[in-house]
């Protein structure tokens, strides 16, 4: 018989070392740092979800995480993959990178190109009644994007500027490999990418 967590961690272990492989990475590590969430079927909260402790930082030029594979590393990416999954049950995985202008503009090309669709939440029109409110908005942030795509989980989207929050993007699937390979393609594209 196997055991579900050991093959998740291993899965989402190989995946990681895509991105860890994978120089160009490092200009897309965000100041809040890249987390990699993988979450068992059935995941009812964080406890069930594997993620980087620590997150991924950058060392030396190069995409490095920080800490062991473990799971219930991750509180706010596990919830964003267990949300999506009410609307999506194939969701199993999500990885965060950063946003700026002009990454936006590469990738809104990136996904054109791929015939994906790249959705967005602005976090401005937040209700002033989840602000601050810690765990309060996730429902919300998920229930907004999948109406804005049509009833959708997007494989890629962005959420804007919020109250002390970073804009980041996200690209979510169900299976590390696949997440991995996408945010590998971008970010060696992005690198050589004139626009």
């Amino acid at each position: 018989m196997t055991d579900p967590r050991r093959e998740a961690l291993d899965r989402l272990g190989l995946a990681l070392s895509r991105i860890e492989a994978c120089r160009e990475f490092a200009a897309l590590v965000p100041e809040v740092r890249t987390n990699f969430a993988f979450a068992l079927p059935g995941a009812a909260g964080p406890g069930d979800v594997a993620a980087i402790d620590g997150r991924l930082t950058v060392v030396g030029g190069l995409p490095r995480a920080a800490g062991p594979l473990r799971f219930g590393a991750s509180d706010h990416l596990a919830r964003r993959v267990i949300e999506l999954r009410r609307h999506d049950p194939a969701i199993a995985c999500a990885l965060n990178f950063r946003w700026h202008e002009r990454i936006l503009r590469f990738v809104e090309a990136w996904a054109e190109g791929r015939g994906l669709e790249l959705g967005t939440l602005d976090r401005a029109e937040e209700p002033v009644s989840l602000i601050g409110e810690d765990r309060a908005s996730m429902p919300w942030k998920v229930d907004r994007l999948v109406a804005a795509c049509g009833g959708r989980v997007p494989p890629v989207f962005y959420e804007g500027r919020g109250w002390g929050k970073e804009p980041l993007f996200l690209l979510v699937g169900a299976d590390p490999l696949t997440v991995a390979d996408r945010a590998v393609d971008i970010a060696r594209r992005y690198h050589t990418w004139s626009g």
